[in-house]
């Protein structure tokens, strides 16, 4: 049997593992991150949220390192991780349309002010306001056009809005204008009234949302970071809003999570917290990624979302 261990949603959800893996992956024998009964040199694959520092270096039979989430940071920070090892990024088909419905939600959000309409209710005040724009008059920026990205402008430009892509590399999507590299950063942020953050966290990509960012942004746009906390310079996110340049925020993302009590985006009028769960697939989702990831190894076949050390995602 081919041993697994899982660090992610806590030790009340192996029982959950278990039984989703049980179904797809029946030659999978899965256990706990802390399992006392199982050795180290046993461990060929973990499936993982926020390893300890250290442990996985601790295992010599490792093969092949798999991240609960799209996001590989919470394992790459730690000074001791395997970079021989292959590190496999959380995809698949549900996470994508996830991602898309909450990049759909988060724009439509901000075009109806939704963040109005929820405090009326709870003020049970009648507050009839007039929208002077549909979705065919707002152009979406999405920065970052890895397999999140390309769903969810997909699914934003079904909904009628114009939408753009910034990334590296230019991409060919139908009906979604490509923007790539640096020289035409600005190009890009200039014709966004919705800037949507999906970039991978790199050390180029912290802080991409700053004050000299949101400056080049048309009066009135809003943002949407579904990515990584560390993209958006909280404070020049605020002073933005301050001052009329932003008219509103959907921040799924933050440096510190759980966002603390008393934290000033939980009461500010125009930011509309989430917590941290824009693209999360289901755990039988989650797993028959993973399951199938591990086929692909095991048969020396090509890895989905392989993280590349030297691109930093």
């Amino acid at each position: 049997m081919t041993i697994l261990l899982v660090k992610s949603g806590g030790e009340a959800a192996l029982p959950d593992w278990q039984r989703h893996f049980a179904e797809s992956a029946p030659d999978i024998e899965v256990h706990w991150w802390d399992d006392p009964a199982i050795q180290p040199e046993q461990v060929e694959y973990v499936l993982v949220w926020e390893p300890d520092h250290g442990r996985l270096a601790q295992m010599p039979n490792l093969r092949m390192v798999l991240s609960t989430a799209a996001g590989v940071d919470h394992i790459t920070r730690d000074p001791a991780w395997p970079a021989h090892l292959p590190l496999v990024r959380m995809g698949g088909e549900e996470t994508a349309q996830r991602m898309g419905e909450y990049v759909s939600l988060a724009c439509l959000g901000l075009l109806r002010d939704v963040r109005r309409i929820m405090a009326s209710q709870v003020a049970e005040k009648w507050d009839y306001f007039e929208n002077p724009r549909c979705a065919l008059d707002v152009r979406v920026g999405i920065m970052g056009m890895g397999n999140l990205g390309a769903r969810s402008a997909q699914m934003v430009a079904g909904l009628g809005f114009q939408v753009a892509g910034w990334s590296r590399s230019r991409k060919e999507l139908p009906g979604i204008e490509s923007f790539a590299g640096p020289e035409e950063f600005e190009a890009f942020l200039s014709r966004s009234d919705i800037l949507v953050c999906l970039l991978p966290d790199t050390p180029d990509t912290r802080g991409a949302i700053r004050a000299e960012t949101i400056a080049l942004l048309p009066p009135g746009a809003g943002v949407v970071n579904a990515a990584r906390g560390t993209h958006v310079v909280f404070d020049d996110l605020v002073a933005a809003l301050q001052i009329g340049h932003l008219s509103g925020a959907v921040l799924d993302v933050f440096t510190q999570e759980p966002l603390p009590p008393g934290h000033p985006a939980w009461s500010h009028p125009h930011i509309l917290v989430t917590s941290h769960l824009a693209s999360l697939a289901t755990r039988s989702a989650r797993v028959r990624y993973v399951a199938d990831a591990i086929r692909r190894h095991e048969a020396g076949e090509a890895l989905p979302n392989l993280y590349d050390p030297i691109r930093g995602y």
